[in-house]
């Protein structure tokens, strides 16, 4: 199955259930910047929940909004009992603190699951697991490499890799090419989110059942671009674009049910 086709069955799935909900859930986006790519991001979030029934709401703010107006904001978010869920869009303005936002953030309405005492994973890394698990990938036991060491996808990402049974190793910008090769040749899952273009490609020797979540992207005249060569010879390889973002996404919109349930005292 392909990530499309998951996709779009389990929010038809997510729909049926919406529809029959009185209440509708809440998630409101605070977007503090003129990304480029946080803008495709959040139009695809408003896009989602739109189709699926959801209450979605952006409040997006001036460039140069100080962090205290920033925090003033998420209180009174924090305290608004019409809004379910929250997430407050990275990356912030020089001027804010990233961490010292995250953690403002209740974690009982924290949808990105950033918060160190949410009881919920980080979208990117649990839209992986979850799509693993849907296409009957086996992890105990595995090997398993991440490329990258990033707060919201590398770390978070072993860390559940690890709660798999895997066995997790994580390379990164200083580890010798010679152990990346080896790494790279002794891996069954291999995800890979370090953001250089194709540096995954056929220099490199796989394991001929490996699967490679390539969850990198970067853009050029030609398009946008995976951390992965396509079509290596592997069992399974992600797409970009049309792969992890899509995960990302969809995991959010779980991650906002479980919170809503949670909330009402929904089983």
């Amino acid at each position: 199955m392909t990530i499309k086709e998951y996709v779009a069955a389990r929010k038809a799935e997510i729909k049926e259930y919406v529809s029959g909900l009185e209440v509708k859930p809440h998630l409101v986006i605070v977007q503090v910047n003129e990304d480029q790519a946080s803008n495709a991001y959040v139009k695809g979030k408003l896009k989602d929940c739109t189709e699926l029934g959801i209450n979605g709401e952006l409040i997006k703010l001036p460039i140069d909004t100080s962090e205290e107006e920033l925090l003033k904001l998420i209180n009174s978010l924090n305290h608004d009992n019409d809004v379910d869920a929250f997430i407050v869009q990275m990356p912030l303005p020089k001027q804010i603190n990233e961490e010292k936002i995250k953690q403002a953030v209740s974690p009982k309405k924290d949808v990105d699951g950033f918060h160190p005492l949410s009881d919920l994973n980080p979208c990117t890394p649990q839209g992986i697991i979850d799509y693993l698990h849907a296409e009957g990938i086996q992890m105990q036991g595995k090997n398993a490499l991440v490329i990258g060491r990033s707060n919201i996808v590398g770390k978070p990402m072993a860390k559940l890799l690890l709660k798999e049974n895997c066995n997790v190793t994580t390379v990164h910008s200083k580890t010798t090419p010679e152990d990346m090769a080896f790494y790279i040749n002794h891996a069954d899952i291999i995800v890979i989110a370090i953001g250089k273009q194709h540096f995954l490609d056929n220099k490199y020797t796989y394991k001929k059942d490996a699967v490679i979540v390539d969850v990198g992207i970067s853009r050029d005249e030609n398009g946008l671009h995976g951390d992965a060569v396509p079509d290596l010879p592997v069992r399974l390889q992600t797409p970009v674009p049309g792969g992890v973002g899509l995960l990302t996404r969809l995991s959010l919109i779980e991650n906002l049910l479980k919170i809503y349930k949670t909330k009402y005292n929904i089983n």
